[in-house]
């Protein structure tokens, strides 16, 4: 079953026109329609499966992101490169919150692995998973319950730190995501938001192809204007953006092979390259970005 949105979620606007259509490549080879507001320019998958229907989409071996199996190349290459981050995400959040530990909300934990290395450097950690295979082993390594709803939990609590890696565009109910964000965070605590940008040069390059498109688990397509335009709607303010330069090269990997039937290394290694290049000389207008927002 699916549903059709008769508004866009950032503005409201009644009016949208198809913008692209793309392959899910990873589970059901069905089309999905991405259309753009024309009023504010947003792009969103419409229409799209509904919250009920949308778990058969996440069934297959090749959705790796709440795995820690680690079979095929692109698969090892990108836990590889998960390892490495992990230590740069928590140099981030100790930085945002003035060098000392404090509390940390994690939504879309997966495993939680970065649940554990904020804990092993002294966060009081907290997450929010949906999958009940990622929410258990989550819950396993940190010794802690974690809710699988985004709203309603955590009642009565707010945290310095609260991180969205690559889970906004997953969830159904956008504004209410946002507005429990701003809920959550305390009066001078930050919300990290990891987004891929459809504006980047490795988007233009493959086109219907790009892999970070993934419909239809990814709902939503942000730019750096359209994600700051909601979050402002929410009483936000953007902080600074910061690039994700990993990405480029895992998404340009992905995308030759959905275009072409296999992975081509070096072409996806000189795409991803290229992407960056030009993302730095562009404002970090890369394939994927992280947005540090505080309260106004």
């Amino acid at each position: 079953m699916q549903e059709l949105l008769e508004k866009c979620p950032v503005c409201q606007h009644t009016q949208t026109q198809k913008y692209i259509t793309c392959e899910d490549f990873t589970v059901s080879h069905e089309k999905f329609d991405i259309v753009s507001c024309q009023k504010c320019g947003f792009k969103f998958t419409n229409p799209r499966p509904t919250a009920n229907t949308i778990g058969k989409y996440y069934q297959s071996e090749n959705y790796i992101s709440h795995s820690n199996t680690s079979k095929g190349i692109i698969s090892k290459i990108y836990h590889q490169v998960r390892k490495i981050t992990l230590q740069q995400k928590v140099d981030l959040i100790n930085n945002l919150n003035g060098g000392k530990q404090g509390s940390l909300l994690d939504i879309g934990c997966g495993t939680g692995m970065f649940l554990n290395a904020a804990k092993s450097n002294g966060w009081k950690v907290s997450g929010v998973e949906p999958s009940d295979g990622a929410r258990t082993m989550a819950e396993e390594i940190n010794q802690i319950s974690i809710p699988s709803e985004i709203l309603g939990s955590y009642e009565n609590q707010q945290f310095d730190i609260i991180t969205m890696w690559h889970v906004l565009e997953h969830v159904h109910l956008l504004n209410e995501t946002v507005e429990f964000l701003k809920e959550k965070s305390t009066q001078k605590g930050k919300v990290i938001i990891a987004v891929p940008n459809h504006e980047s040069k490795d988007a233009q390059i493959y086109q219907e192809h790009w892999a970070a498109y993934d419909v239809p688990r990814h709902l939503y397509h942000f730019s750096r204007n359209s994600i700051q335009q909601l979050f402002e709607n929410h009483g936000f303010k953007l902080k600074e953006h910061l690039p994700m330069k990993f990405d480029s090269f895992y998404v340009s990997m992905l995308s030759t092979k959905y275009q072409q039937g296999n992975t081509n290394y070096v072409e996806s290694f000189l795409s991803g390259l290229k992407s960056n290049r030009v993302g730095a000389k562009q404002n970090n207008n890369y394939s994927s970005i992280i947005y540090i927002f505080e309260k106004k």
